[in-house]
């Protein structure tokens, strides 16, 4: 699926007026992507803060190492850990010991206004890329608002179009599950059943349509959403069930 490129006005007030939801890769280039997804929730902001640093209650399971969101935790402070629990296995004729995984390192925890964490996520753990994630909350005519950009840059070797639409894919899985969780009024939609691509060998068989060259690339600020006084391969074929081999 072919993502349109969009700019956005600074400051929390755009992002607190009334607008269509969306989710997209707002840019990409060889060296780095940007994700933004938003959605508005009936909750409040004390709410949606507990539910954020909750993960294991909506981050999706086909989308953890273990295969069991209840295996994850967030510590909400500076440093704190974005962690997953590998449980042990004890059966007949095999053992292994309790391991773990850091997806990301929480580096601003404001509560009730912004989340920032930095980590790569899924496939892009190993790969030498820098990812920020930031969350950002805030009152909207309908309840809550929830911001949520991911940016991503450094040296990879997916094809930054392909690997873009299908990490927007997968935060969009996220961020719909979190606002269904908390009461969604509106939210990025997720394809139908009928617009997913079924899954291919390797991410270079499913290239995403051309798009057009002429079409201006447009980065936006990432602290754009804090108040500073407050058709690529398919998800499953790009992240899979981690939990597989």
């Amino acid at each position: 699926m072919v993502r349109k490129l969009m700019s956005f006005t600074a400051g929390l007030a755009a992002l607190t007026a009334a607008a269509p939801a969306l989710a997209e890769v707002v840019e990409a280039q060889d060296d780095h992507f940007i994700t933004r997804a938003e959605a508005v929730v009936s909750a409040n902001p004390t709410e949606t803060w507990l539910a954020l640093i909750s993960p294991a209650r909506w981050w999706s399971s086909e989308h953890t190492w273990s295969g069991d969101a209840a295996n994850l935790t967030l510590r909400p402070q500076a440093g704190g850990c974005f962690c997953e629990r590998i449980p042990e296995v004890d059966e007949p004729g095999r053992f292994t010991l309790e391991g773990s995984v850091e997806h990301m390192r929480v580096i601003q925890a404001y509560p009730e206004v912004a989340l920032r964490m930095q980590g790569a996520l899924g496939p892009l753990q190993s790969e030498p890329v820098t990812g920020i994630l930031t969350i950002a909350i805030s009152e909207a005519e309908e309840g809550t608002r929830i911001v949520w950009e991911y940016n991503v840059g450094g040296s990879m070797r997916y094809p930054t179009e392909v690997i873009s639409s299908a990490v927007d894919g997968v935060m969009t899985l996220q961020l719909s599950q979190l606002a269904e969780m908390l009461g969604q009024v509106e939210g990025p939609v997720m394809p139908s059943s009928d617009e997913t691509a079924e899954p291919s060998d390797g991410v270079d068989d499913a290239a995403p349509a051309d798009a057009s060259e002429d079409e201006p690339v447009i980065s936006i600020d990432p602290e754009a959403v804090i108040d500073e006084e407050a058709a690529g391969p398919s998800v499953d074929d790009a992240f899979g069930d981690l939990s597989d081999g």
